[in-house]
C-alpha cells in the first residue's frame, strides 16, 4: 500500500492551507455564488491531495487486499459530503471539517466490507472488557500483567496478542468506539464534528456527551499512551514520526497505540454503562 509518510502530516498540511489560500477563496466564492458541477469539481481537484494523504494514513496496517485507490475513491465521497454540508458560520475551518469527513467516509466503507476478521474482533472485545472490569475494580489503569492474568494468559502471550491486533489498530478509534457496541449505534470522531444540517437538539446533546466522555477517557490514559493518541489523531503525525519522537521502533509505537485504543474502548464502555444506570 502507498506509504503515508510521503505526504506532510495533516496538521502541517492544514496549517499551510489555513494561513492563506487565495485560490481556495476564489473557488469557494464561485461555488457559493452559483454552485454548479464545474465549481464542485474545481473544489474537489483543489483538495485532492488532502484525500490522498488521509487515504494513505488510513491504509497503514490494512491487509494487502485493500487497495489504496479504493480508499481514495471512498475519500472523495467524504470530500463531496464535506463540500455540500460545510457551513463557515459554525466556526470550524473547512480543512479540519473535511479531513474528518474524508476519514469517516473511508471508515464507513471499510465497515461495510467487514474487513476485520471475526476472531480479531473477538480478541479486541475480550481485552476491552478486561480493561473495563479491572479499571472499575482497581480505580486506576491496570498493568499488562494484571490484564494478562484477567485473560488467563501470560504477559508474553498478551503482548503477542496486542502485536497481532496492531494491523487493525490504525483505524480502530473509529471502528471500535460505539455507544452500545453495535455497528448501527457506532459513533466516530468525525461524527462529533458539527453538521450544518443537524437540527435535532437531542442528537446534538448526545454527540456532545459522547465527545466529553471521549475527552475524559483520553485524559485518563497513561502519559505515554495519551501522548501517542494526541500526536496521531490530533497533531497528524504518522506512526513512524511518533516512533522518532519516542526513540523506539515503529512496531513498538503500534503496540502501544493498540493498547491505548483498547483501554479507551474499555473506559468508554464503562463510562456509558454507568451513565445509563
Amino acid at each position: 500500500m502507498t506509504d503515508p509518510d510521503k505526504g506532510a502530516s495533516i496538521f502541517k498540511a492544514q496549517d499551510a492551507v489555513e494561513r492563506t489560500d487565495p485560490v481556495a477563496d476564489r473557488l469557494w466564492s464561485e461555488h457559493r455564488s452559483e454552485p454548479t458541477p464545474r465549481t464542485r469539481e474545481n473544489l474537489i481537484l483543489h483538495y485532492s491531495n488532502m484525500v490522498k494523504y488521509v487515504a494513505g494514513r488510513v491504509s497503514v496496517g490494512l491487509p494487502p487486499s485493500v487497495e489504496y485507490g479504493d480508499l481514495v475513491s471512498y475519500g472523495v465521497v467524504g470530500l463531496l459530503d464535506a463540500i455540500e454540508k460545510f457551513n463557515p458560520e459554525r466556526g470550524v475551518k473547512f480543512e479540519t471539517y473535511a479531513v474528518a469527513r474524508i476519514k469517516g467516509a473511508i471508515i464507513d466503507e471499510l465497515r461495510a466490507g467487514d474487513w476485520v476478521p471475526r476472531s480479531v474482533r473477538s480478541q479486541a472485545r475480550e481485552i476491552e472488557k478486561a480493561y473495563a472490569v479491572l479499571e472499575g475494580e482497581l480505580r486506576r489503569a491496570p498493568t499488562d500483567q494484571e490484564v494478562a492474568e484477567k485473560l488467563k494468559m501470560t504477559r508474553e502471550e498478551y503482548l503477542n496478542v496486542l502485536g497481532e491486533l496492531s494491523f487493525v489498530s490504525i483505524v480502530a478509534l473509529d471502528e471500535l468506539i460505539s455507544v452500545g457496541g453495535e455497528r448501527s449505534e457506532s459513533i466516530s470522531i468525525a461524527d462529533t464534528l458539527p453538521d450544518s444540517r443537524a437540527s435535532d437538539p437531542l442528537q446534538t446533546f448526545e454527540l456532545e456527551e459522547m465527545k466529553d466522555a471521549m475527552a475524559r477517557a483520553i485524559d485518563e490514559l497513561p502519559v505515554r499512551e495519551k501522548t501517542i493518541v494526541s500526536l496521531y489523531y490530533y497533531e497528524g503525525l504518522t506512526m513512524r514520526e511518533i516512533a522518532a519522537v519516542f526513540g523506539v521502533s515503529e512496531a513498538r509505537i503500534c503496540q502501544m497505540h493498540t493498547r491505548a485504543i483498547l483501554r479507551l474502548r474499555g473506559k468508554l464502555t464503562r463510562s456509558m454503562g454507568t451513565e445509563q444506570d
